[in-house]
Parts: C-alpha cells; sequence; structure tokens
C-alpha cells in the first residue's frame, strides 16, 4: 500500500471511530456495568473496517449526508457483539482479544452475554436514528431491514450456528463456504449494500455490492485461517491455532495453506474486478478490499 492511501486511512478510520463512539451509551445510571461492559467491548481496538466499508460505498454511489454515521455504528456494534459471543467459554473460549482481555474475563460470563445481547438490540436502536436525520424514510427502511437480514438466522448467526454444530466434526467444503459466507460474509454484505442503498444506488448496483462483498468475505475468512497457522499472538492480538485447538475444519485444512493463498488472491481480484465496472469514485474503496485480504494481521 503507498503512503498516500496509508496516511489516508489512518485519518478515516480514525472519523469511523469518532463516529461509533458518538453513539455508545453513557455510563451511569443503575444499570452502568451493562453500558461499561458494552463500551469496553467496542473500544477495545479493531480496524473499523466495515463501518468505513460502508461509509465509503455511501459516497462512491454520491452520499453526502449523515444518515449513514448511525448505521455505522450499528454496523459496528453488531460486529463486536459477535465477537464477545465467540468469545465465551461455550464457544471458543478465548481469553484475549486484540491483545486485551476478552469481555468475559473482565466483566464475567453473565454479564459478557448480556453485553453481546445489549449491543445487538442497541445497534438497531442506533440505525433506526436516520429516520429524525432528513433521510429518505424508504432508503432507511429498506437499510434497516438488510441489517437484520444479514445479522440474523439467515445471515451472520446462521452462519455461527452450523459452525457451532460442526465443530470438532468433518467438514466439506460446500458447507465451510456456507458458514464463511454467512458468518464472515454477510456483515460485510450489509456493510458495502446499506451505503449504497442510502445513497440510492439501483437495485442492480446494490446486488453487485453484495456479490462484491460475499468474495471480499470469502477472501478475508480464507486469509484469517491461513494467518491463524503462519502468524504469532503478538502479531494478531489473539491466540493462533485456535481453530486446530477448537478441532474446526478450516480452508486451510481442506486445501492447504498454498492451495488456500491462491484461492484468496483469485477471489479478490474478481471481486475488484466487479467493483472496477460500476460507475462512482471509488479508489478508497478498492484500497481497503485490497488490504482486507492482503493484511498478515
Amino acid at each position: 500500500m503507498s503512503s498516500i492511501f496509508n496516511e489516508w486511512l489512518a485519518k478515516a478510520t480514525e472519523e469511523t471511530e469518532a463516529v461509533v463512539y458518538d453513539y455508545l451509551p453513557k455510563e451511569e445510571g443503575h444499570q452502568k456495568t451493562i453500558f461499561s461492559a458494552m463500551n469496553y467491548s467496542v473500544k477495545a481496538g479493531g480496524k473499523r473496517l466495515r463501518p468505513l466499508l460502508m461509509r465509503e460505498a455511501y459516497r462512491m454511489f454520491g452520499g453526502t449526508g449523515k444518515e449513514v454515521e448511525p448505521f455505522m455504528a450499528a454496523m459496528e456494534m453488531i460486529h463486536t457483539s459477535s465477537l464477545i459471543h465467540d468469545d465465551l467459554p461455550c464457544m471458543d473460549n478465548d481469553e484475549f482479544r486484540r491483545g486485551k482481555p476478552t469481555t468475559w474475563k473482565v466483566f464475567g460470563y453473565d454479564m459478557a452475554v448480556l453485553a453481546g445481547d445489549a449491543l445487538m438490540i442497541f445497534a438497531f436502536e442506533t440505525a433506526s436514528r436516520a429516520f429524525s436525520m432528513g433521510a429518505d424514510p424508504q432508503r432507511v427502511g429498506q437499510a434497516i431491514k438488510i441489517l437484520a437480514e444479514k445479522t440474523g438466522i439467515y445471515g451472520m448467526i446462521g452462519g455461527q450456528t452450523v459452525d457451532v454444530e460442526l465443530t470438532g466434526k468433518p467438514v466439506p467444503k460446500e458447507k465451510l463456504d456456507f458458514i464463511y459466507r454467512l458468518k464472515t460474509g454477510a456483515l460485510l454484505e450489509a456493510s458495502l449494500m446499506i451505503g449504497a442503498v442510502l445513497a440510492g444506488a439501483s437495485e442492480e448496483e446494490v446486488g453487485a455490492m453484495e456479490q462484491i462483498a460475499a468474495d471480499v468475505g470469502l477472501a478475508f475468512q480464507v486469509q484469517d485461517d491461513i494467518l491463524d497457522v503462519t502468524s504469532t499472538e503478538e502479531a494478531l492480538g489473539k491466540p493462533v491455532l485456535s481453530d486446530e485447538k477448537n478441532q474446526k475444519t478450516t480452508y486451510v485444512t481442506l486445501e492447504g495453506l498454498e492451495k488456500a493463498g491462491q484461492d484468496v488472491r483469485e477471489i479478490s481480484e474478481r471481486a475488484l474486478r466487479q467493483l472496477k465496472a460500476l460507475p462512482g469514485e471509488k479508489e478508497h474503496l478498492e484500497g481497503i478490499i485490497a488490504m482486507l485480504v492482503e493484511r498478515e494481521k
């Protein structure tokens, strides 16, 4: 990546994070503990890529308003809620994420479950604020529908369900692709689709963004599998070899490291070709996608 892009990305990430933080609850009142657990989890770090992708998709299709911002915050809340639950002892049983103790280690198992639930619900309360920001109500309604579908049983949670059920069991490639498409790809799809919808993109353009994000999600998850084998805990900020510890079938265990790396390149190149065919200024979006699938941590 060029130094110019890296400078832009650092500034854009800072701006995106500020938007997300603006929508977090104040830590006060009798239920202060849950607010603290929610905020700790969101503020524990991360690249803020999903809300940033949403913002850039919005701008690519000509969006200039503020109505995308509550959706950006909502997306990061939903993503964080899934991480809280993934780390629980009943799931992956991880004690560190991004170099910090996971939510259940700090606040306890019970509060971590509640914090994950609370962020999931609060995300939709947050997204609904777009209705009072002068946005087209039909677009906002469609965006909320996408957010719900890509989060729920036909999206991220559906993928997590199959993933958990098959832990420790052999997983055929078609089921692994299904898990990756839903568990990882669904929120990326929602991010690009919502940005496009709020900006007034056509149905065909929104569909193209969904397919681009599906490819990016698959490449991202395969790269994650590669890093779980080849990276270090210091570089990733979370335990490595966790898939092996949890007896999970991954793309690497099915296809091997070399084929996995080759497929990451081919899938990401396909996504970028499709993106280039769409209208609008997309240089930054292309850079983010390339960085996502080429990352080393």
